[in-house]
């Protein structure tokens, strides 16, 4: 079940779906079929349908063993949630909660969640729900995240009738905040032993990117810095979320570079099968090297 080993650091890779949810021409703008006909070898079937038009895609969490601490890095969409403006995640059941045991970690042995953003597909097991209310899911966890998205999305959810991220703030982030456990960081960060924040802004304001070191080898948790393996070929490509699209180009492009320079993993939020991969430069783009 493990899908990498990091010096010491083992890391698992909790899937809570894996599907087809958004057409890939409107996802990339820059999505053109003349240029990606030339990855159709790699991209059928674990991260494109030629039929439907649509990109498949991986939503997951990891799970990170080092140091004697079991650590989650961001935490899906969550069941039982209202996310009307995506249907496809509204009211999920799923058996996330199975899948993490599985891999040898009950929501009360987790002693730290890490969200790369605060978008919705990355907070959602933070909170369950008990008896009408959203509680912390993993109790005895420090909850990390970035103040600046804290900040940025609190300010956008001051409407009672208009709830900021599909509502994600008030169901997986507030709670935490309310319980005590929410540790929110501002700019560089050193988590640790092993881990260390970057501040990479554009997809969200806040968004960082987690580097975990560990007896000399590296891995780098990219989040939606990059949602796509097409991306590694065009980094210039940004999705519709992409808030600051300009910032997002250069956090994309500051990762990969990160990535070919140390010979890290990186391990992105959202890609299909392999799910991980080594980055080496190709002049101005890169190409991914699977494990």
């Amino acid at each position: 079940m493990t899908i990498a080993t990091v010096g010491a650091a083992k890391i698992t890779r909790i899937e809570e779906t894996y599907g087809f949810f958004f057409e890939a021409k409107q996802f990339f703008a820059d999505w053109r079929d003349e240029i990606v006909a030339e990855h159709m070898g790699w991209m059928v079937p674990d991260h494109y349908d030629p039929k439907s038009g649509y990109l498949k895609l991986s939503i997951h969490s990891w799970l990170l063993e080092v140091g004697g601490k079991k650590i989650l890095i961001d935490t899906c969409v969550g069941n039982h949630k209202s996310r009307k403006h995506r249907p496809f995640w509204d009211q999920l059941n799923t058996p996330y909660i199975e899948k993490l045991a599985a891999a040898g970690a009950r929501p009360e042995e987790i002693d730290m969640v890490m969200c790369t953003h605060l978008h919705v597909d990355h907070v959602g097991w933070n909170t369950r729900l008990d008896n009408g209310r959203w509680v912390p899911t993993f109790p005895n966890a420090k909850y990390v995240w970035s103040k600046t998205d804290f900040e940025h999305f609190s300010g956008l959810d001051r409407d009672p009738e208009k709830p900021a991220i599909g509502g994600a703030m008030r169901d997986s982030v507030y709670p935490i905040v309310e319980a005590g456990l929410a540790e929110m960081v501002d700019g560089t960060e050193t988590i640790g032993e092993h881990l260390s924040l970057t501040p990479a802004p554009g997809h969200s304001p806040g968004h960082v990117l987690i580097n975990l070191n560990s007896q000399g080898k590296q891995a780098y948790f990219s989040g939606d810095i990059i949602h796509h393996m097409i991306q590694i070929y065009h980094p210039h490509w940004n999705s519709f979320a992409c808030a600051d699209q300009p910032k997002a180009r250069a956090s994309r492009r500051m990762t990969l570079e990160k990535c070919a320079g140390s010979g890290a993993l990186l391990m992105p939020q959202h890609f299909g099968a392999p799910h991980i991969c080594h980055i080496e430069a190709k002049g101005e783009a890169f190409t991914p090297r699977f494990v």
